[in-house]
């Protein structure tokens, strides 16, 4: 078996034939070797919870486990701090009561484990107390490890009343450790989005957050040059580049990184490609807050945000980037400064997350699951052999086939961006370049879209009638000249196409389309299909 920890995990398995070994330990000096509090948001699966173990390893001076890693010769083993773990990542709680016995099943074990007794009844006096007892028993301040600290609300996030019992509920807990600040050396806690300090961190003023430290980009994750050196002969015959573009591509305003579980996985696997992170979670519930706030699918591709929308979670406000950005589906592609405030562009980070995410918004704006998988096949072929009539028809049966009882409580299907945004997603399942709102010195195409050596300048239109006569979708590409800018382009192909969509009948009516050939050439007279 092949194992591939980010951070300490016994000293039976490091030192075990078959595993490989991340060496992560610079990291962790740098947080343990002074005191505070740290925070630390990951998607899941990253190695969060095995860095939290190097951590409690370290402080609790388990020397041998550090032998011959960066960290081994500048720590003073004799230092043995208490340390208090708190860990939500098993299993889950279903409403406050679920979540008051698992916490104090939590601090049962810690009590057990350190050799104390609280004698107070309540989770938060138990907790104040064991942190306070550790203390006064080593006479080392305590270190507390909190490890998926907002699974119990994330787990509810469905349902918003339970949510927010579970966030009262662990402020309730986490708002002890400000009281006991004179008895901690160090707190660290990780998780998947970073609530408000209003709703969860007010008692910890001075919490360290270093999820968009570039100086931590690397702490969880692996970089290209750990895995080619790690994992070298594991990885013997399999194309790197392919593989990069698979499964890196995670920033955090440093050097991207692998998700290790990918990499575990892949190797595991026989070296297949395929969605192995993205298989662990459904984003059911990510799917249904777009539906709900009729989100442009097409703007995931450039999506701009402020520091405030990164590092701020509610479940009161729940906004799509944030929680696309905090579970991984989005990540950092640069960051600059905009009128004295620093931004940052958003991008999906590698083909797993966009053919899986693409696959996962179809169905959720469609409901059509298993045809999905023909209808991308034969969308492929019709866009790259430019086959107009098999386009129309297969652009009219998905959108036949979409079920509106799926949609009878909203006006989805009324909304010309719902049609842009499934097209959208069907198209970038194919793993095509698309450029939403494509900007021209005439104004903007709908969509553009890059396939192989292939490109498509489309407009969108939606009408309330059921029948149109020409092709106003089309008529203004060409009046506009949006496809200009893509002429001429060495090896590339370009089309124009227009497509109109009728209220009445919520589906294409017509579909034009033209290859453009130079100004000074004849065009192809353009062929029009209509339903």
């Amino acid at each position: 078996m092949l194992h591939l920890p980010v951070g300490i995990n016994t000293l039976d398995k490091i030192r075990s034939g078959g595993f490989v070994y991340v060496d992560k330990t610079e990291f962790a000096y740098r947080i343990a070797h002074k005191a505070g509090a740290f925070f630390l948001s990951r998607p899941r699966r990253f190695g969060k919870s095995l860095f939290l173990d190097t951590l409690h390893q370290l402080f609790e001076g388990n020397e041998k486990l550090f032998e011959g890693l960066y960290i081994h010769d500048k720590w003073d083993w004799n230092t043995v701090h208490p340390v208090v773990k708190i860990d939500f990542g098993e299993g889950g709680v279903r409403n406050r009561e679920e979540l008051d016995a698992k916490i104090q099943e939590i601090l049962t074990i810690n009590q057990q484990r350190l050799g104390i007794a609280c004698q107070f009844q309540s989770n938060s006096g138990c907790f104040s107390e064991l942190i306070r007892l550790a203390h006064e028993q080593t006479g080392r301040r305590t270190v507390v490890l909190i490890d998926e600290y907002d699974k119990p609300i994330l787990d509810n996030i469905e349902n918003p009343a339970v949510a927010r019992e579970m966030r009262d509920g662990l402020r309730d807990l986490y708002s002890v450790m400000k009281a006991r600040d004179a008895h901690i050396q160090c707190i660290f806690m990780t998780g998947v989005s970073k609530f408000s300090k209003v709703s969860l961190f007010s008692g910890l003023n001075n919490l360290e957050d270093l999820t968009i430290d570039s100086q931590y980009a690397a702490i969880c994750g692996y970089s290209q040059e750990e895995l080619e050196a790690s994992f070298r002969e594991h990885l013997d015959g399999v194309d790197l580049d392919r593989f990069r573009l698979w499964y890196n591509g995670y920033r955090w305003m440093g050097e991207p990184v692998y998700n290790p579980f990918d990499v575990l996985l892949f190797l595991q696997k026989g070296k297949v490609f395929r969605n192995y992170w993205f298989e662990t979670g459904s984003p059911s519930f990510l799917i249904k807050l777009f539906q709900q706030k009729r989100y442009f699918l097409p703007d995931l591709e450039s999506i701009e945000v402020g520091e405030e929308i990164l590092s701020s979670f509610d479940v009161d406000r729940i906004t799509p980037e944030t929680l696309l950005f905090q579970t991984g589906y989005l990540t950092i592609a640069e960051s600059f400064t905009r009128r004295q405030r620093l931004l940052f562009r958003l991008s999906i980070p590698n083909m797993e997350v966009r053919l899986a995410l693409s696959d996962a918004l179809i169905t959720g704006y469609t409901a059509i699951d298993a045809d999905k998988y023909a209808i991308q096949d034969a969308l492929y072929q019709a866009m790259t052999t430019f086959d107009l009539p098999a386009l129309h028809g297969i652009v009219h049966r998905l959108f036949a086939a979409v079920s509106h009882r799926n949609f009878t409580k909203n006006d989805l299907l009324d909304c010309e961006g719902y049609y842009a945004s499934v097209l959208y997603a069907f198209f970038s399942s194919l793993n095509a370049r698309i450029i939403p709102e494509d900007v021209t010195n005439k104004g903007q195409a709908d969509l553009t879209v890059i396939l192989e050596n292939k490109v498509f300048v489309m407009e969108i239109k939606l009408i309330q009638a059921a029948e149109v006569e020409g092709n106003p979708a089309l008529e203004q590409v060409r009046a506009k000249g949006y496809s200009e800018k893509y002429q001429g382009r060495p090896g590339m192909t370009v089309y124009e196409l227009g497509l109109v969509f009728s209220k009445a009948k919520r589906n294409l009516i017509a579909l034009d389309g033209r290859e453009v050939r130079e100004t000074s050439r004849p065009q192809h007279t353009p062929a029009t299909y209509i339903a």
